[in-house]
């Protein structure tokens, strides 16, 4: 497979816990930032297009503004995925997920 250089890169934005857990299983770009920071270096890494998934914080998501947030919610290239924080439970279901990645509405 011909991969063009930066593609297939991984990244990880936020609290210290998360990005450390990150980095113990080989991810280098693990950020340790939160709040308007961490925003700040998401809009970073998507403008730079060196990145194919980057892992975000769920925290991140109330220091957004709607048009970020919209962005975040269907872009595909990179794809960014929102992490729970421990004990909170605000996952993204599997139909929300496949409903925006793919397209797919799976309760039809």
């Amino acid at each position: 497979m011909i991969r063009e250089s930066g593609k297939g890169r991984i990244a990880v934005i936020g609290e210290r816990n998360l990005s450390l857990g990150f980095k113990l299983i080989g991810i280098s770009d693990s950020f340790d930032e939160v709040g308007t920071m961490g925003v700040d270096r998401l809009i970073n890494l998507i403008s730079s297009k060196e990145y194919s998934m980057i892992f975000i914080s769920e925290s991140l998501r109330e220091h957004m503004d709607r048009k970020l947030l919209s962005t975040v919610e269907t872009s595909t290239n990179p794809l960014i995925m929102f992490i729970p924080l421990p004990g909170v439970n605000n996952e993204e279901s599997l139909s929300e997920l496949a409903k925006r990645v793919l397209g797919i509405d799976l309760n039809r």
